[in-house]
């Protein structure tokens, strides 16, 4: 089922941009400290590190995303 709020650490799926989101924290849309995306997106998983790493990731660079063995 489609969400717009999750966790840190939600793995998502963005439709409308196809694309992956990563939140880790409060977003521009955000209420609060929670991680509300633009819109509504699937959910796929979770980051198995600490989510807020993801904020020294700067543009330009390259992150790598993967499917760990016995998760699919």
């Amino acid at each position: 089922m489609p969400k717009q709020v999750v966790e840190p650490g939600t793995v998502c799926f963005w439709v409308q941009g196809s694309s992956l989101a990563l939140p880790f924290g409060p977003t521009p849309v955000s209420k609060g400290d929670e991680c509300r995306l633009v819109t509504r997106c699937n959910v796929l998983g979770t980051i198995e590190d600490e989510p807020r790493r993801l904020k020294q990731v700067k543009q330009g660079m390259t992150i790598r995303v993967e499917l760990l063995p016995g998760n699919a």
